[in-house]
């Protein structure tokens, strides 16, 4: 099977950090580590959260295991079958859902009674519908933040936190990505992306890609939805050539996943993610006593490390850990063997 067909088979997963995987890998100390086996899951059904959505859902390893719930990251890339391979699979309930808009849920691409707060309450009722307690979650990027927003509304049916690549959903993150902060070290691909609309429109960047993301004209929406997938890939990874990403782009399959992600992430991005400024950091003082291990890489260009560091300080019974030569995708082999380690705490 070719690089190209595999990473189909999985879609898009940008911010959540969803590259191709081996079946093991080489840590940086040179110690071979592996990811937990290829497992199926032995459940899969929708649940209705409103009027219009319904989540797509799956229950994989042990029934009676500790629950972990993943939270995917984006918004909008969905869960991948490479998720069921952090958890040892029997001694973990491993639930996978996709949030709204995204992957299998219904409506796909939906942005109507879409929010922080919507999501939040969908994993509410999923954790109810299973009949679940306490539940670890495990969230990566855009999952950090929404795993931070449950635990704060709910801390007390969080037994453990398991965050990847900090995102607080705060202004200067957000013109960090936006705004500038990338550009010393991806000029090229800034400007692409970012050069003209900078020029020629004084709003902010968030808001005038949804508009284009979001144009009546096919043509523009499929411009401007690659463009920003081409951004997210070169400053997501450490190192990803240019024809791997042509190669990808140009696949008619992944076009309503490209799509959905540039769409949904930019909805979120121009509404502040719906939080209040700084409000993550904030409330921290109601999830002080939850174990929380918290993993980012060093040269992380999504969500640089300083992130990670003020949630830490926040959280001083927690645990940092500073993946050295990793970026911010799940497969950078320090991070995934970060995350395996982190998960070991917990059986």
């Amino acid at each position: 099977m070719s690089r190209i067909k595999y990473f189909i088979l999985f879609t898009l997963f940008i911010f959540v950090g969803l590259f191709v995987f081996t079946e093991k890998s080489i840590c940086e100390e040179g110690e071979e580590i592996a990811l937990w086996p290829k497992i199926e899951p032995y459940f899969t059904d929708y649940l209705k959260v409103s009027d219009i959505h319904q989540i797509y859902y799956e229950l994989c390893g042990n029934p009676d295991g500790k629950p972990v719930f993943v939270l995917h990251g984006g918004p909008g890339s969905g869960c991948s079958p490479k998720y069921r391979r952090f958890f040892n699979p029997e001694k973990f309930l491993i639930v996978l859902h996709d949030q709204r808009g995204a992957g299998k849920s219904k409506p796909f691409a939906e942005v109507r009674e879409n929010t922080t707060q919507h999501l939040v309450q969908d994993i509410e009722r999923l954790r109810k519908h299973l009949n679940l307690k306490k539940i670890i979650l495990f969230g990566g990027s855009w999952g950090t933040t929404l795993g931070l927003a449950y635990a704060e509304t709910y801390p007390d049916n969080v037994g453990g936190l398991i965050l990847r690549g900090v995102f607080t959903a705060t202004q200067e993150e957000i013109d960090h990505f936006y705004h500038g902060g990338t550009r010393p070290f991806f000029p090229e691909v800034y400007d692409e992306l970012f050069g003209e609309l900078r020029r020629n429109d004084e709003r902010p960047l968030p808001e005038i890609l949804l508009e284009l993301i979001q144009s009546e004209d096919a043509s523009t929406r499929e411009q401007y939805s690659k463009l920003w997938t081409r951004y997210e890939f070169k400053v997501g990874a450490l190192e990803t050539t240019d024809e791997y990403i042509d190669e990808y782009l140009g696949v008619e399959a992944v076009m309503d996943s490209i799509y959905a992600f540039a769409l949904l992430e930019n909805y979120y991005m121009t509404n502040n993610c719906f939080l209040g400024e700084g409000q993550l950091l904030s409330d921290t003082n109601k999830i002080k006593d939850i174990p929380t291990i918290i993993v980012n890489g060093r040269y992380d260009m999504v969500c640089p490390c300083i992130s990670a560091y003020r949630l830490h300080q926040k959280l001083p019974k927690s645990k940092l850990i500073i993946a050295e030569r990793a970026g911010h995708w799940m497969g950078d082999k320090p991070v995934e063997k970060a995350l395996l380690e982190a998960m070991r705490e917990f059986e």
